[in-house]
């Protein structure tokens, strides 16, 4: 791809988000009734491509058995409230409660609590009881301390997450995690991430991981790409994982699964990420409006109480519905924040595609005027896509 030039010192890529691409119909349509939009990874199979974000306003142990019976995986951070309070109800009570002024600071001296290691267990074995996946997250450098309590508890999907994950971590001050020793050590899937770029994703790929989470910045409660300047446009980092995806196939002969993570807030979002390249999306704020959610009525990132520096915020949110309602509809609002799903199962259909792989390949094209190009009244009043 052409560079833009910068300065005289410096020239970059043009790099496109989710709003700046739109999908191109083919000259096939298919029955909404007929598509396949489920997902495997390694021996696990889902009905729908999803996994729902490690962030305490999201994913409770109940939330995680209640995705897994909608056909969707729900991811447990192994290092939030679940496993700091063995019943956390007052402090997610008190969470709801904050000034935004007060929100960070209170934030960060509740997640001082320290991580206890059998409440690990406790909260696996809670999802694994009632006979869904149990999948849950832990940061590198706590992957070695508090692993073992996870797999024994009968975890089925590691998650090891980050701002940004590389497998060339280099420390002089403490030893950092080998993400191919660590992964060939264990007879489980791995995701890793997240990453936004075709070298970080195709290094990633060759650790063993089982999948990779694509997104740095992009989601409705981070605030890395403020805090840190650093990040790609969601579009353009999955089409480049995409392709690190392709090249590692033809490398090694192994599929590995790309995740869009974060930045995607209705179905037609969901959509694009798969016609970028991705296999399944992780998703929050969507789902942490759902009735259900733990949080409150509020949603904040796994990196909001940082000790020294947050890249993330509290941000409120509005309940839309139930969990069902907002995955699989049906959807009582036109603005595409509900039945995401089946709003990526018409898009589809719309576009003649049958299966997720097979969207994969759906032509995109850069197209600015998409959100706004006709919508003047719905603008102007504040419906639909206003």
């Amino acid at each position: 791809m052409a560079e833009v030039e910068i300065g005289i010192g410096k020239s970059g890529r043009r790099a496109y988000g989710l709003d700046d691409i739109a999908i191109v119909p083919s000259r096939r349509t298919r029955d909404p009734d007929d598509i396949d939009i489920s997902w495997d990874i390694d021996a696990y199979h889902f009905e729908l491509p999803l996994l729902a974000s490690a962030m305490d306003g999201v994913v409770s142990p109940r939330i995680a058995v209640e995705l897994g019976r909608l056909g969707g995986l729900g991811v447990l951070n192994l290092e939030g409230l679940w496993t700091r309070y063995a019943d956390p109800d007052a402090v997610y009570q008190e969470i709801s409660g904050l000034p935004d002024v007060e929100a960070t600071k209170r934030m960060q001296e509740i997640y001082r609590e320290p991580i206890q290691p059998e409440l690990i267990g406790r909260r696996v074995e809670e999802i694994k009881d009632a006979g869904v996946v149990a999948a849950a997250s832990l940061t590198p450098q706590r992957v070695e301390r508090y692993h073992q309590f996870a797999l024994d508890a009968g975890l089925d999907i590691l998650v090891i997450q980050g701002t940004v994950v590389s497998a060339e971590h280099v420390s002089s001050t403490s030893q950092p995690l080998n993400l191919k020793t660590f992964i060939a050590r264990y007879d489980l899937p791995v995701i890793v991430g997240g990453c936004a770029s075709y070298s970080t994703a195709l290094h990633l790929m060759r650790t063993g991981a089982a999948g990779i989470l694509v997104g740095v910045g992009p989601g409705a409660a981070c605030t890395t790409r403020g805090v840190l300047g650093i990040g790609v446009p969601q579009a353009t980092a999955l089409a480049d994982a995409a392709g690190a995806r392709i090249r590692h196939l033809e490398e090694t002969g192994r599929y590995v699964q790309v995740i869009a993570d974060g930045g995607m807030r209705t179905g037609g979002d969901v959509a694009k990420t798969i016609a970028c390249g991705a296999d399944a999306v992780m998703i929050g704020s969507p789902l942490a409006r759902a009735v259900e959610a733990p949080g409150r009525g509020y949603h904040w990132g796994m990196a909001t109480f940082h000790p020294d520096l947050p890249r993330g915020t509290r941000v409120k949110t509005t309940a839309l519905g139930t969990l069902k309602e907002i995955l699989l509809g049906p959807a009582p609002v036109n603005n595409g924040t509900m039945n995401l799903f089946g709003a990526l199962r018409t898009s589809m259909a719309t576009c003649g595609y049958a299966s997720v792989k097979e969207f994969q390949k759906a032509e995109v094209m850069v197209a600015p005027a998409l959100q706004t190009e006709g919508k003047l009244l719905q603008r102007s009043q504040g419906v639909g896509m206003g």
